[in-house]
């Protein structure tokens, strides 16, 4: 299945004024009054005008030698959240604001693994956008804010399609692809960094990949969750860095070809194919060849669900790992460490 992270389309020329792409989820840490506030779930479609209205201020275009993408503002003091991909390899960026005005930028911290990046414009009268501490509802409206292919503060509309979402096979190209809210409002090219929204005008996510349609995939788009969003923006601001779980082991997908010559009675699963010496899946006993099958209880059939699953634990935290091997079925109780960092 093909993927395609939705940010850093080449930028192309422009009309006007530059308008910003009402972009990534941005949250206020102390959870200051937002622009989302005071807007009725009621009739939710009827109002998306109102609710573009008052969070088109907090979207900001980011722009770079390498393309463009999209970004919100965290904290009126000039923070703004994007994803780190928008701004890999970027020497210089710029950013540019609903209301016509441009800004340089730094990047002050980026987290590669869920994909994320704080800036640090020199303006200081920004608009902060409120990013919502608990996952949307499955059905619930959803307004996609973006610099789609640089049609700068572009808005399109669904529902929140599914969430928990990993994309098959896409775990070895970009690990932040698990855990996502799915999303069937339309997210192209430039996307990403721009924000989801949800009825009462707060951020629900933050678009960062989506199913192109080669791949046979109808408006099938992907967010990280504001959860996720609000934990890692409060860890990179405190550190500089983020704390993340790590198990110990190079894993693969279990495929039928595998499970024939491995002899392994399972469907669907994770192979470890390594582990690492001393390390916490080591320590636990687990081997080469195992087939993780569910972690604390859940099943797992990809390498993607096995990551989604670690991405909710911290380190430190315990968890059940059931594996197949040789035929039985064995419970490890792993402590997971600290992702050594590279």
């Amino acid at each position: 299945m093909g993927v395609m992270l939705a940010g850093c389309q080449a930028s192309p020329p422009r009309q006007g004024p530059p308008a910003p792409a009402p972009g990534a989820t941005a949250q206020a840490i102390q959870e200051p009054a937002g622009q989302g506030e005071g807007i009725d779930r009621g009739d939710a479609f009827g109002r998306i005008p109102e609710i573009v209205r008052r969070i088109e201020p907090s979207v900001v275009a980011v722009l770079s030698a390498i393309g463009e993408g999209s970004g919100v503002v965290w904290r009126q003091d000039g923070l703004v959240v994007t994803n780190a991909h928008v701004v890999a390899g970027a020497e210089s960026v710029e950013l540019a604001f609903a209301d016509g005005k441009r800004s340089p930028a730094r990047v002050l911290a980026t987290d590669a693994l869920t994909d994320l990046a704080l800036l640090r414009s020199d303006r200081g009268d920004l608009p902060a956008a409120t990013f919502a501490p608990d996952l949307p509802v499955v059905g619930e409206l959803a307004i996609a804010i973006g610099n789609p292919l640089g049609f700068e503060n572009t808005v399109t509309a669904g529902i929140i399609s599914g969430l928990h979402r990993e994309i098959p096979g896409a775990a070895a190209v970009a690990p932040a692809l698990v855990d996502l809210i799915q999303t069937d409002a339309a997210i192209s090219p430039g996307n990403s960094g721009g924000a989801l929204v949800d009825g009462s005008g707060q951020v629900v996510g933050i678009n960062v990949a989506h199913i192109p349609p080669e791949a046979r995939a109808v408006s099938i788009g992907f967010a990280i969750p504001s959860p996720t969003v609000r934990d890692v923006v409060t860890q990179l601001l405190e550190h500089g860095s983020v704390r993340h779980a790590f198990i110990g082991i190079q894993s693969a997908p279990l495929t039928p070809e595998i499970a024939r010559l491995l002899r392994v009675e399972a469907d669907s699963g994770v192979l470890v194919i390594e582990v690492v010496p001393a390390g916490p899946a080591d320590r636990a006993g687990m081997r080469p060849g195992d087939v993780i099958v569910s972690v604390d209880g859940d099943p797992v059939d990809s390498v993607e669900a096995f990551l989604g699953a670690l991405r909710a634990h911290r380190p430190g935290d315990r968890v059940k790992v059931d594996a197949v091997r040789e035929g039985k079925r064995l419970a490890f109780e792993v402590t997971l460490a600290e992702r050594p960092r590279s």
